[in-house]
C-alpha cells in the first residue's frame, strides 16, 4: 500500500491536480479503504506519516503536504503534529503560518517536478 499511495503523490506533484483529498487517494491508488471506518482512515493516516517519514530522512520534500481534507484547503491536525515531529516546529504554530503549507507544497512540486529527481528517486 505504501508504494501504490507513494506513487500517486509523486503522480499529483507532477501534475496539474496540485492537491488530491484523502477520498480522491483511496480510489486513485484503489485501496478500497472506507473513510467511515475509523480503523482504516486510521491506517491511511499512518501510511501518509510513515511515507513522509521516511521522504524527510532522505531529504525530500513531505510527499503528504499535497493530501488534504476534503471540504478544507488544508491538512488536518495530523499533517502539523507530523511535522512538529519532525522538527519544523509546533503543531499549532505551524497549523496558524498559512505560508508554511504552501512552502511545503512547492517544495514538493519543484522537486518531483525535475525529471532528475523523478528518476532517480521514484
Amino acid at each position: 500500500m505504501n508504494t501504490r499511495v507513494r506513487k500517486k503523490l509523486i503522480q499529483v506533484a507532477r501534475g496539474r491536480a496540485h492537491l488530491m483529498s484523502f477520498q480522491n487517494l483511496i480510489y486513485e491508488a484503489e485501496l478500497g479503504l472506507n473513510l467511515e471506518n475509523t480503523y482504516e482512515k486510521s491506517m491511511l493516516t499512518e501510511v501518509i506519516d510513515e511515507i513522509s517519514e521516511k521522504e524527510h530522512a532522505a531529504g525530500r520534500p513531505l510527499l503528504s503536504a499535497l493530501v488534504r481534507v476534503k471540504g478544507q484547503k488544508n491538512q488536518g491536525d495530523n499533517f502539523f503534529r507530523l511535522c512538529e515531529r519532525l522538527g519544523y516546529g509546533s503543531w499549532k504554530d505551524l497549523k496558524r503560518n498559512h505560508k508554511f503549507i504552501q512552502e511545503q507544497r512547492e517544495a514538493c512540486r519543484e522537486f518531483w517536478q525535475d525529471g532528475k529527481n523523478y528518476k532517480s528517486y521514484l
